[in-house]
């Protein structure tokens, strides 16, 4: 499974990109568990968020779905910092 995650906004307005793929992981059950709570709640197109909050963009082997800050589900936003932190 790939997971990307992409983060603009923000006060500064800087963009992150990462990506992890599960391929082989020991630990690949959870990300896939994880990845798919995170996607089955997010919305097709991008929302509204608040002003300088983050926008997100989530794609699980090709499914993109969109989610701003601060309508994070626990499972987005779990997701979402694993990535940022261990993704390349």
């Amino acid at each position: 499974m790939r997971i990307q995650v992409s983060r603009t906004g923000g006060f500064a307005g800087i963009e992150r990109h990462a990506e992890i793929d599960t391929t082989g992981r020991p630990d690949a059950q959870e990300w896939h568990a994880l990845a798919e709570r995170a996607v089955a709640a997010g919305r097709g197109t991008p929302s509204l968020g608040v002003p300088d909050g983050f926008h997100y963009e989530i794609t699980v082997d090709g499914r993109t779905v969109h989610c701003t800050d601060p309508h994070l589900t626990e499972e987005q936003r779990k997701l979402i910092t694993r990535v940022l932190k261990e993704g390349a």
